[in-house]
């Protein structure tokens, strides 16, 4: 079976590591990771809480 938690945590740091050294000016950039790195959480927390 897949570890999706596992999934997750990788992709999300990843992410987050991204989103650390973007330069200021890539605001769009940011703002799309960010988002998707927002809404990945949500979604996990919903799937854990269930």
């Amino acid at each position: 079976m897949a570890d999706y938690q596992k999934m997750y945590y990788i992709l999300c740091r990843a992410v987050d590591k991204a989103l650390d050294i973007l330069p200021e000016e890539a605001l769009e950039v940011r703002r799309v990771l960010q988002l998707a790195l927002d809404q990945a959480e949500e979604k996990y927390i919903d799937t854990v809480e269930d």
